[in-house]
């Protein structure tokens, strides 16, 4: 019998994820790249190293997921186009079945996702904030000079943590450079830092919000043991981190394919897609005082579709064409 695997993928501001799973559901193939501004040419480097694993073979359906979800949906030809909130519980629930709460940092936003008998109950999202996500850690562990492999580690060590304003990137910056100046070590500034954007997650995302074990942190920040360890204190709960903590948004969109698709045709393009010629633009529709701002996404100069209109006039579009109001 032929192997059937399915697809997530997962395009975010910061990163673009991969996750391939087989028939039964295991993950066989997984990657993580920087989607550097450059979603379009992100999916499509991902898709020429998934070329090279699949070798031939056909994947029978695809999910995406992310805040590039419209766009990977329309360039891939998915089959499941879900949210991030959605993916992101499914794969939870995946990982630990009856977990309660997700606790997700990302690298430019963070969410709280509660659930209640498999079904997401309340959720809340941040990404107006820095403070908190991968790509501010990632800026203080450049600042420090240390490997960001690294910080997760130091804050383990600290026997004396100090105490850092997390409300605000901003300030918490300025207090780590007084507390250096201080003459604070290391591992002890690190830890503050790990408890101070704990912090202010709980503090913006957990209000009014009942958080229960079992409790799943996922998300590139998952992989910094300082930051899990100030949960764990914070909550007073075991805090667990999932094996694939890191693309769980992409498979979660691989497991939605695989329950979706079940025997019928996929919509997948295949890996040829990534050698053509693919373009987008934006342009502001002067059709109502709306004035949305309208996406063009185009293949060897042809239309593909549209999308960030209110009203339906561009995303029902036929051969590149508005549609009729």
């Amino acid at each position: 019998m032929e192997d059937k695997f399915y697809l997530g993928v997962d395009v975010g501001s910061v990163s673009t994820n991969f996750f391939l799973m087989d028939g039964e559901g295991k993950g066989v193939y997984s990657s993580y790249l920087r989607t550097m501004g450059q979603p379009i040419n992100t999916v499509k480097a991902g898709l020429r190293q998934l070329e090279e694993f699949l070798r031939g073979r056909k994947v029978a359906g695809l999910g995406v997921t992310g805040s590039g979800r419209n766009l990977a949906a329309v360039l891939l030809g998915a089959d499941v186009v879900k949210n991030e909130i959605t993916a992101h519980a499914v794969a939870a629930g995946r990982a630990c079945p009856g977990v309660q709460t997700v606790l997700e940092i990302g690298g430019q936003d963070s969410k709280l996702i509660i659930l209640r008998q498999g079904v997401v109950v309340d959720f809340a999202m941040n990404s107006v904030c820095a403070a908190g996500t991968g790509s501010f850690l990632d800026q203080q562990a450049a600042r420090l000079g240390i490997p960001i492999e690294e910080f997760g580690g130091l804050a383990l060590q600290s026997e004396n943590p100090v105490r850092i304003a997390g409300r605000c990137s901003v300030f918490a910056e300025s207090d780590m450079v007084h507390k250096q100046q201080l003459g604070n070590s290391l591992s002890d500034i690190i830890a503050g830092l790990s408890a101070a954007l704990v912090r202010n997650y709980l503090n913006n995302l957990a209000k009014g919000k009942e958080i229960k074990a079992p409790v799943v942190f996922q998300g590139g920040v998952a992989a910094n043991q300082g930051i899990k360890r100030a949960f764990e204190e914070a909550l007073d709960l075991e805090v667990m981190v999932p094996e694939d903590y890191g693309v769980m948004g992409a498979l979660g969109a691989a497991l939605l394919a695989r329950a979706q698709v079940k025997d019928r045709a996929s919509a997948f393009l295949g890996t040829d897609i990534s050698e053509m010629r693919h373009s987008s633009r934006s342009f502001y529709c002067p059709g109502c005082a709306n004035n949305c701002e309208i996406v063009e996404l185009s293949c060897e100069d042809r239309v593909l579709a549209h999308w960030g209109d209110r009203c339906g006039k561009w995303s029902g579009m036929s051969g590149g064409r508005p549609g009729a109001l």
